[in-house]
């Protein structure tokens, strides 16, 4: 994946279509939910990646991104 800079817009309307959620995790394992969010303990952050794809396929096909360098 290309490096992702984000840059914070106040009162943004996200888009409703044409993005897929993509989540991101710190490693591999997504073990382990927290009680308050529900995500897994390694979850930090989702962003908007473009798709003519709805997000059922990616979810489907399990896709994710991940901050560790080595795996």
């Amino acid at each position: 994946m290309a490096i992702i800079w984000l840059i914070p817009v106040p009162n943004r309307k996200p888009p409703t279509t044409g993005i897929y959620l993509c989540p991101i995790y710190k490693t591999l394992t997504r073990a382990g939910t927290l009680s308050t969010t529900g995500h897994s303990t390694n979850y930090v952050i989702a962003v908007e990646i473009p798709t003519s794809k709805s997000q059922r396929h990616w979810i489907k096909q399990g896709v994710a991104l991940i901050c560790a360098l080595d795996f």
